[in-house]
């Protein structure tokens, strides 16, 4: 019997599926425990794995038998994917099981920021009143600027147009005609007249030499004082002592980050303590319904690939 290993988390329910076709060893300690995941991977013939566990060289030397890599969503930063051709490995991401979540996400951090009136609790329960240092702005009529026009960019400006909000977009990988359909819909020629002209940016590229640091100090300084960032979109594309430095100086409004160039965080990290900062752990993709969505179409995947093997063996 096929041997599959999950190292991260995923539904249980569709977990129990694969048991019932499948030796499954479902152990989200894996991820913490490069050891035993080693050890673990040694005879199987699948991997399902989220963005934390780094399939690289090293794991794919001791995994022999490795056919299939199910990704419980689409960064493939973690994966080494030259080596796994190379191996005859084949990568399988679960693309567009997560973009809705993702795009509420980035529209509910530029709902909250915009409106700067939900970080207030412990001034309330202190007994202070700071309703007039607390009046924000709508977002509608306000600019989106996404960075990137894949598709869960494009979800986002779905729900974005709803809102009234008018959407900008810089993506020099785009095709010429990409924007048909998308009437109201401006492209941008360069990413330093989109951060001018957005009063909130969103990123959705992926992370590469050519998008390390992207947005650094000189990015930061095109856009607006009031203008917000989000990024859901890999750790890295921020340089984040640049963006500590200017929300401490008052460069930017605020900041929402759901990735970061070291996850978790480290301790005493340069991001502590800076004001207008949103964080949360990796988790914008993530719903129940999309971590359902997403284990399904994952599952799927690497059955059909270690199927399709069987048939052929």
């Amino acid at each position: 019997m096929p041997k599959i290993v999950i190292s991260e988390f995923m539904d249980e329910g569709v977990v129990k599926e694969l048991e019932r076709h499948f030796e499954v060893v479902f152990d989200t300690d894996l991820v913490e425990d490069r050891r035993s995941l080693l050890a673990a991977v040694a005879d199987a013939d699948g991997l399902i794995v989220r963005n934390r566990t780094r399939v690289d060289g090293e794991l794919l030397k001791a995994a022999t038998r490795l056919k299939v890599v199910g990704r419980l969503g689409v960064g493939l930063d973690n994966i080494d994917l030259p080596e796994c051709e190379s191996l005859g490995v084949l990568v399988k991401p679960a693309h567009g099981g997560n973009g809705s979540s993702v795009a509420e996400y980035v529209l509910s951090g530029a709902l909250m920021l915009r409106r700067q009136a939900y970080m207030a609790s412990q001034d309330m329960l202190a007994g202070k009143w700071p309703r007039q240092s607390l009046i924000g702005r709508e977002v509608a009529g306000s600019v989106l600027g996404l960075v990137g026009f894949g598709a869960i960019a494009r979800e986002t400006a779905h729900r974005a147009l709803a809102l009234d909000m008018q959407v900008v977009i810089f993506d020099p990988h785009l095709a010429p005609d990409a924007l048909k359909g998308w009437p109201t819909v401006v492209r941008h020629q360069s990413l330093d007249s989109l951060l001018a002209e957005s009063d909130v940016v969103s990123l959705h590229v992926p992370l590469t030499e050519a998008t390390h640091h992207l947005i650094d100090s000189k990015a930061l300084a095109h856009m607006k004082s009031d203008a917000v960032l989000i990024n859901a979109a890999r750790g890295g594309i921020v340089d984040e002592k640049a963006l500590a430095t200017a929300l401490r100086q008052g460069g930017l409004a605020g900041a929402l980050l759901d990735v970061f160039e070291q996850e978790p965080l480290p301790a005493g990290s340069l991001l502590q303590g800076v004001p207008n900062l949103i964080l949360t752990p990796h988790i914008a993709g993530v719903t129940e319904q999309s971590n359902a969505r997403i284990s399904q179409m994952t599952a799927d995947n690497v059955r059909e690939v270690l199927g399709q093997l069987e048939v052929g063996a």
